[in-house]
């Protein structure tokens, strides 16, 4: 973060100085990070005081100071020098932290939680605004999926052409964001934000918190369908990226996606177009082929400049993930050729998102576990078939897959849809995870498609399911996990792919 006094803080804020003097204050200089984990501040730092589901960030505020926090931004007194803003009345805040935070958010009972939120955004805010005006170039970057694996490449690509910072791993709310901004110093070209929504107006807040010069949508599928009732509400609330960015700015638009192309008339900024099949777009992918692991290889065609380029992240939706990247990248002043060689270089960065690891016996574990809607099952599937089938021999696949969470009346037929999908790109063993009606559905679809008998299974829990592949997973076997994060696949995946087999 920019250096800022205490007392710009409390003014920035709107909030009021406690245990601590006006005079004091002004002396006292935010120098170090801004952080809600006691354990992760840093000398001259800002700690926030969190409520939690288990743990009150209040509580550790002190401790915080004692680390080498600066000071601290509550919602009430702490007993070290702080900012204090007073509670507000809001319906239930949700924040979801990184596993190993000093806590998690679940529900801003008093709304003491969204006061410190709140607080935080206008901080971000006032920190954005000034870098700006310095030279910052802000990337925005929102889809129904894909948002983390662009992000990366995005912030890949953009390396060899300044400083760049990005969030780690999803960090993509109403904390994560505002937090990542933060990140963000007088040093700094490139600052890489994704964005998400569970509700209307969401990103348009994230972009009123920072304003992006260049705003990239990569699809609109049917995550959190749940909660928008309809991919023409979640279209709408994506589309409020690209009406935040200013008519100086730039919107990238994924053409080949029908809901994102119509998105061109609802921006004042100028469209960049990019597409696979989309006649006419500015960015381009022809020739595209996959290697036995699914790495892509396609040439980039750039107006009249065309670059070969191999991708090391896998599966084919990748390639619309690096178009979107590419295209940013061409925005900031990068060359194709730069871009072709970063993007051959980045590998994947954010965990549990198709992390493909082979173990010693020639199992290959791709563990995608961190999130889980339709599109994004789908892609995972397809990746998983084409691994099976791409080199020779051919190799069994197995399938592991647990709940897409936040799907609504439409979770029964969009697992039913998957355990079928399964069947028809002939994966050879699907084990289906968790004992709701959702993944009973999915084995239903299955076992409906293609009667499948004892190729498809459902076990009651990650545990069954790492005993079920220990026993029947063979050397050079090929497996996917993958789920919404709240299955909690992801542990399963690790221990999979590091115990070489037993």
């Amino acid at each position: 973060m920019i250096e800022l006094t205490l007392a710009q803080v409390a003014e920035i804020v709107g909030g009021r100085l406690s245990d601590v003097s006006a005079a004091e204050a002004e002396r006292i200089r935010i120098t170090g990070t801004v952080e809600f984990d006691s354990r992760a501040v840093t000398e001259g730092g800002l700690f926030l005081a969190l409520p939690g589901a288990r743990t009150d960030g209040h509580d550790f505020a002190a401790a915080a100071v004692e680390s080498g926090a600066a000071a601290v931004l509550a919602a009430r007194p702490v007993g070290v020098p702080a900012v204090v803003v007073d509670p507000v009345v809001v319906d239930p805040v949700v924040v979801d932290h990184p596993a190993g935070t000093a806590g998690v958010l679940e529900h801003d009972a008093d709304g003491s939680g969204a006061a410190v939120l709140a607080a935080l955004a206008k901080l971000a805010a006032a920190v954005a605004a000034k870098l700006v005006e310095g030279g910052l170039t802000i990337i925005g970057i929102t889809g129904s999926s894909g948002k983390t694996s662009t992000k990366d490449l995005i912030a890949a690509v953009l390396a060899p052409l300044g400083e760049v910072i990005a969030p780690p791993g999803s960090f993509n709310n109403e904390l994560g964001h505002p937090w990542t901004v933060l990140r963000a110093t007088e040093s700094t070209d490139f600052l890489v934000l994704e964005m998400s929504a569970r509700h209307p107006g969401n990103i348009a807040a994230l972009a009123r918190i920072a304003t992006p010069t260049i705003g990239a949508v990569l699809n609109v599928g049917t995550a959190h369908l749940g909660e928008f009732g309809s991919r023409e509400a979640i279209a709408a609330t994506k589309s409020e990226l690209v009406q935040a960015v200013p008519e100086s700015g730039v919107a990238i638009l994924n053409a080949d996606d029908p809901a994102v192309a119509a998105m061109a008339d609802k921006t004042v900024a100028r469209v960049v177009r990019v597409g696979r099949d989309a006649p006419g777009a500015d960015v381009s992918a022809d020739g595209v082929s996959l290697d036995p692991l699914a790495r892509p290889t396609f040439t980039l065609r750039a107006g009249a400049e065309t670059v070969p380029v191999t991708l090391a992240v896998h599966g084919d939706h990748q390639v619309s993930n690096a178009l979107i990247a590419a295209a940013v990248a061409l925005e900031c002043g990068a060359t194709p050729q730069q871009i072709a060689a970063a993007l051959g270089a980045a590998g994947p960065v954010s965990r549990h998102r198709m992390q493909v690891s082979t173990r010693a016996d020639g199992v290959t574990v791709v563990n995608d576990a961190y999130n889980a809607n339709p599109d994004s099952m789908q892609a995972g599937l397809k990746a998983l078939a084409w691994m099976s089938r791409g080199g020779t021999p051919k190799r069994r696949s197995f399938a592991v897959l647990g709940e897409m969470a936040e799907l609504g009346e439409d979770a029964i037929t969009e697992h039913d849809r998957i355990g079928r999908l399964a069947v028809r790109l002939d994966v050879s063993r699907l084990i289906v995870v968790g004992s709701g009606r959702p993944m009973s559905a999915m084995l239903h679809g299955a076992v409906m498609e293609g009667s499948w008998g004892s190729e498809a299974t459902q076990v009651a829990d990650a545990d069954a399911a790492l005993a079920l592949l220990r026993d029947e997973l063979r050397p050079g076997d090929v497996v996917l996990v993958k789920a919404s994060n709240s299955a909690g696949l992801g542990a399963l995946a690790e221990t999979l792919a590091t115990e070489g087999g037993r």
